[in-house]
């Protein structure tokens, strides 16, 4: 049997590596990857040393709309908000245990404007009043003041949250000069998975991150507001710095949990695991998602709750989606 040249070069899949480079040539690879990220960093960390305001505007954000929800622990209130409005000035909304103010009835609505107006009346001056129902949406409940209890805190948080997003903001950067580096040493099917794996992964990671944000915090921090009240204490401020560090860590913990479809379906994918695995650890990921809520948010327990809920639900359609592989791949071997 004669061997032709053919038989001998590499399949498509297989191929597409880069070019073989010694230890040493590696390592100077490496290092560029190191200096170009360090830059890449410095350079978005000082841009944020000059925009610290609009940061610290993301940061109260979600305290900003934890004033607008109202959540109510003590069994003794009527939840009755009440703002009170003199001229065109709105003071700040007071949440009442009572619907009256002395001879003033507020009635029964939840949400309510007291509007002061002034009128002259035969040479003299009257107040008079009116109740006005609120809409909901405009109902700002007053919450805990953010502030630094340290001189030195001020100057630390701009370097921290400084530091924190300039990361953020050099990440695709880096990773763009990460995948500089692997990508070479990939074949060509190892490229499609890596490639469809990454995107996946950074997409939860974002979903995760705007689901703490946007849904999860506002709620979570009125919560925790209530429960001090609960407990028969007030919270009248807050520590910033420890504020911020809450808010930041519990994004964080969320991108990160939502990355577990990707992590289970990885090893599906090479074979460690499959559907009929999966469906049987259900009762072990339940107890291991409520550690993993623990470990991933802070000590609060509504973030942890929800932290959990949301890892059991992303390991459920992990699940659907290795059953839908399985499917397909029987349908293809009896075609």
């Amino acid at each position: 049997m004669v061997e032709r040249p053919e038989d001998n070069q590499p399949d498509d899949e297989e191929s597409g590596g880069g070019a073989v480079k010694t230890f040493l040539e590696h390592l100077e690879d490496l290092r560029w990857v190191l200096i170009k990220s360090a830059a890449a960093t410095l350079v978005a960390m000082t841009v944020c040393l000059f925009n610290v305001k609009p940061l610290v505007a993301v940061l109260k954000w979600p305290m900003d709309r934890a004033a607008r929800r109202h959540i109510f622990l003590l069994p003794d209130t009527t939840n009755q908000l009440v703002t009170f409005q003199i001229g065109s000035a709105r003071l700040p909304a007071m949440e009442l245990g009572t619907n009256r103010v002395g001879a003033l009835d507020l009635g029964t609505n939840q949400h309510v404007t007291v509007a002061l107006d002034f009128m002259q009346l035969g040479g003299q001056q009257l107040v008079t009043w009116r109740v006005i129902p609120t809409p909901p949406e405009e109902a700002v409940s007053p919450g805990p003041d953010l502030v630094f209890l340290d001189p030195s805190e001020p100057f630390l948080f701009w370097m921290h949250i400084s530091f924190f997003a300039g990361l953020l903001v050099a990440s695709p950067f880096v990773l763009y000069f990460i995948g500089q580096f692997l990508m070479p040493a990939l074949r060509i099917k190892e490229k499609k998975y890596f490639l469809r794996a990454f995107g996946v992964g950074i997409g939860l990671f974002f979903l995760g991150v705007s689901v703490a944000y946007f849904v999860v915090m506002p709620p979570a921090l009125k919560f925790a507001e209530q429960f001090s009240v609960f407990m028969g204490l007030k919270a009248p401020i807050w520590n910033f710095s420890s504020y911020s560090s809450f808010l930041v860590k519990f994004m964080l913990g969320m991108g990160l949990g939502f990355e577990l479809p990707v992590v289970l379906l990885a090893l599906v994918k090479i074979g460690l695991l499959d559907y009929e695995k999966l469906a049987g650890m259900r009762r072990y990921v339940i107890v291991g998602n409520l550690i993993l809520g623990a470990l991933l948010t802070t000590p609060e327990v509504f973030t942890q709750v929800v932290m959990a809920v949301a890892l059991q639900l992303l390991f459920e359609v992990s699940v659907w989606i290795a059953w839908y592989w399985e499917r397909q791949e029987k349908k293809a071997e009896k075609s």
